[in-house]
C-alpha cells in the first residue's frame, strides 16, 4: 500500500468517526419540526383551533387574542367536547376522529383529518385544554409547556372545549424573530376570523382583542347580512348574489359588480365545501370571467362557495390544507367562468338600458380645421372638443378622454423651459390630435397622451421631493378597511402624509381623510387608497418600493379626470409641446403609447410626389 492510499484510508476513517449516529427523534422534537409547517404564525393557530370547533359541531365560537396572538390566544366553543381519555389521545401525533382508513382520504368531509395541529401547537407554546363531553359530570384540564407534559386534572366547565395558547414560539426563538409587528399579526387573525364567520352564518362568532370586542355576529340565515355585519355595508353594497346548481356542482355566494375591482387578490376569497382555499384553478377562472368587466391589472371581489362531491377534490396536498386539487379541473374552470360571466352580463345588461349609446358619445370625424393666425384663441376648440368633467353632459369625443386641463399641464415649473416652441401649431384633427409644422416636416400630437405624460412627471417629482400641494376637505371623507389593510395603513401613515394625505383614526378600522393631494377628487380617494395599501401589503415599503409606489401613484394621478378649459388659448396650445419635450421620457405616455408621430419632409415627398 502506497502513501496516498494510506492518506485516503485515514481520511475516510476521520469522516466515519465524525458522522453522527442515526437516531429516532423524540416526540417533542418531532412536534416542533412539524409545527414549522402547520403553525407558521399566530393566525395558523387560530385557523386550526376554529376548524376543530367547527368539526365538533359548535354553534357558538369565541376567539380572543393579545399582542397579535404572540402572548395569548383562546378559542372556546360549545361543541361536542372530549372525554378524559380522548383529550389525552388528541395530543398524540396523528390521532384523529376524522378518518379511519386510507380510503377515507378520498372523500374528506371535515376540516381536520391529519391529527397534527394540537401536538404541533403544544410543542411550541404553553398549551392548556379544558374540555367536557356530554354525559360526563366533570371536565378535563391538561397543561403542556413547550411539548413537556405538566399535569392533567378534573375541572368544572360546560359541555364544549376551551383551548388557551400562551407564549407562542418561546421554545423556538428563531421562529419568533420572523413574526411581524403586533398590528400586522393581529390584522391576519381578525381577517381569518371574519372569513370563517362569513362562511358559517349558522354559527355565532365573537372576536376579542386585548379584552375589547372586535365584532360579534349572531346566527343569521342571510349570507348578505353576515357579510355586511363582518366586512361592512360599504363593501356589501358593491356585491351581487350568485347561485346556480348543475351537474353535481353548486356555485353560490357574492361577487363584485361589473367595474368593481382591487389592485391585489386580498378580497378574492374562495371556499370549496366550506373550506377556505387558495385555488389557482378558481382564481384564474374568476379573473378570466371578469376580463372585460374590470380594468387590466385589477382583481375581482368575491365570496364564492363551490360545493361538490368530496371524492372529486383532494385536500391532502399540504399540511396547512390551504391548497386543493380537482379531479376535473378543466370542467370546473369552464363551469365557474360560464356561470360568473352569465351573471355579470345579466347585471351589465340591466345597466346599459339607461346608458347613453356609444354613437351619441362620438364626435363626427370632421376634417382638419385650420385656425386664424390673428385670433387670440384657438377657434377650432369649441365646447364639443374637450370634455368638461363635473357636468351632466358626457364628453363628446372619439374616445372618452380623461385629460387634465392644458392650463394645469403647462403653467407650472416654467424655469429653464424655452418660451417658444419649435413646433408651429396648425389645427386640430378629429378632436384628439393637434397638428404642428416643424422645419423637418409635420408632427401629429396626441394631446391626451402628452398631457398624461406631463402630469405624471410633475406629480412624480412632487412626491419624490415631498412638495405636494394639499386640499383641505370641508367635509372629511370616511374610509372603512379590513383588519389587514388597516394594520398596513397604521404602519405607513408617514408615507401617506408625505404623499399629501391627512388621515386620522376614527374608530376600529375606520379612518377620516381630512386632506388630499390637490389633483385628487374626494370621490376617487377611497379606491386609490385601497389600491396603494394593497400594493404596500403585498410588496412591503422599503426605499426601492417607495419609489415604485411614487411612480404608481403618479401614474394613477395622470389617469384621473379633472375639469378642462373648453377653449384653451393659443399660448397654451403652443406651450404644450414645450412642456412635453422637457420631460424625461417625452416619446410615450405612462401606458407606453406614443405621444406624437412625426412625418419628415422626405416621407411627405415620397407619398405626395411633386409636392416639394
Amino acid at each position: 500500500m502506497n502513501v496516498e492510499d494510506c492518506k485516503v484510508d485515514s481520511l475516510n476513517s476521520e469522516i466515519l468517526e465524525a458522522m453522527p449516529e442515526i437516531r429516532i427523534l423524540s416526540d417533542r422534537v418531532a412536534n416542533q419540526i412539524a409545527a414549522g409547517e402547520v403553525v407558521e404564525r399566530p393566525v395558523a393557530v387560530v385557523k386550526e383551533l376554529v376548524e376543530n370547533s367547527l368539526d365538533a359541531g359548535a354553534t357558538r365560537v369565541e376567539i380572543e387574542f393579545r399582542a397579535g396572538g404572540k402572548s395569548y390566544i383562546r378559542v372556546e366553543d360549545n361543541g361536542g367536547g372530549m372525554s378524559p381519555d380522548e383529550s389525552l389521545l388528541a395530543l398524540e401525533r396523528h390521532a384523529t376522529s376524522k378518518i379511519r382508513e386510507a380510503s377515507d382520504l378520498l372523500a374528506i368531509g371535515t376540516f381536520g383529518f391529519r391529527g397534527e395541529a394540537l401536538p404541533s401547537i403544544a410543542g411550541v407554546s404553553r398549551f392548556s385544554i379544558r374540555t367536557r363531553k356530554a354525559g360526563w359530570d366533570h371536565g378535563t384540564e391538561i397543561l403542556i409547556n413547550g411539548g413537556r407534559f405538566i399535569h392533567r386534572k378534573d375541572c368544572g366547565m360546560p359541555v364544549g372545549t376551551r383551548i388557551e395558547v400562551a407564549n407562542l414560539f418561546n421554545s423556538v426563538p428563531a421562529r419568533r424573530k420572523f413574526l411581524k409587528t403586533d398590528n400586522t399579526e393581529a390584522g391576519h387573525i381578525v381577517h381569518i376570523a371574519r372569513l370563517y364567520a362569513v362562511a358559517h352564518p349558522e354559527i355565532a362568532f365573537t372576536l376579542l382583542e386585548n379584552d375589547k370586542k372586535i365584532f360579534q355576529s349572531p346566527v343569521t340565515e342571510d349570507f348578505e347580512v353576515r357579510v355586511a355585519e363582518v366586512f361592512g355595508r360599504q363593501l356589501a353594497d358593491n356585491l351581487i348574489d350568485l347561485r346556480v346548481e348543475t351537474d353535481g356542482f353548486c356555485l353560490r355566494g357574492l361577487i363584485g359588480k361589473p367595474g368593481v375591482g382591487r389592485s391585489t387578490r386580498q378580497e378574492l376569497i374562495t371556499f370549496v365545501n366550506q373550506r377556505l382555499v387558495n385555488s389557482r384553478t378558481l382564481n384564474l377562472a374568476l379573473i378570466e370571467a371578469y376580463h372585460t368587466f374590470i380594468p387590466k391589472g385589477r382583481y375581482p371581489i368575491t365570496f364564492l362557495f363551490l360545493d361538490m362531491d368530496p371524492s372529486t377534490v383532494d385536500v391532502n396536498v399540504h399540511p396547512a390544507k390551504k391548497e386543493v386539487r380537482f379531479r376535473e379541473e378543466g370542467r370546473i374552470r369552464q363551469f365557474v367562468i360560464g356561470e360568473v360571466l352569465s351573471r355579470l352580463r345579466e347585471i351589465a345588461g340591466r345597466g346599459s338600458e339607461t346608458a347613453i349609446s356609444s354613437e351619441e358619445r362620438i364626435l363626427p370625424r370632421d376634417s382638419l380645421r385650420p385656425i386664424n393666425p390673428d385670433s387670440q384663441a384657438v377657434s377650432s376648440l369649441d365646447d364639443t372638443t374637450l370634455p368638461v368633467i363635473g357636468t351632466d353632459e358626457p364628453p363628446r369625443l372619439d374616445k372618452e378622454i380623461q385629460a387634465s386641463s392644458l392650463e394645469t399641464a403647462v403653467s407650472s415649473k416654467t424655469d429653464g423651459v424655452p418660451s417658444s416652441s419649435p413646433w408651429r401649431y396648425l389645427g386640430l384633427a378629429h378632436g384628439v390630435c393637434a397638428i404642428y409644422e416643424t422645419d423637418a416636416g409635420i408632427v401629429i400630437l396626441n394631446y391626451r397622451a402628452a398631457i398624461e405624460r406631463i402630469r405624471f412627471e410633475e406629480i412624480f417629482e412632487g412626491l419624490r421631493d415631498k412638495e405636494i400641494m394639499k386640499q383641505q376637505l370641508l367635509f372629511p371623507a370616511h374610509l372603512e378597511l379590513d383588519s389587514v389593510l388597516a394594520a398596513t395603513l397604521e404602519e405607513n401613515l408617514s408615507f401617506f402624509a408625505d404623499a399629501g394625505f391627512n388621515i386620522e383614526p376614527f374608530g376600529r378600522n375606520f379612518y377620516r381623510v381630512e386632506a388630499l393631494p390637490d389633483w385628487l377628487k374626494p370621490s376617487e380617494a377611497e379606491d386609490l387608497l385601497r389600491d396603494l395599501l394593497g400594493l404596500i401589503q403585498e410588496r412591503g415599503l422599503n426605499p426601492v418600493n417607495r419609489e415604485f409606489l411614487h411612480e404608481e401613484l403618479a401614474r394613477r394621478a395622470s389617469f384621473l379626470p379633472v375639469k378642462v378649459d373648453p377653449k384653451p388659448s393659443r399660448e397654451e396650445i403652443e406651450a404644450l409641446p414645450v412642456r412635453l419635450l422637457v420631460c424625461q421620457n417625452p416619446l410615450t405616455d405612462t401606458s407606453g403609447n406614443p405621444t406624437f408621430l412625426e412625418l419628415s419632409r422626405a416621407d411627405l415627398e415620397r407619398r405626395l410626389k411633386g409636392a416639394f
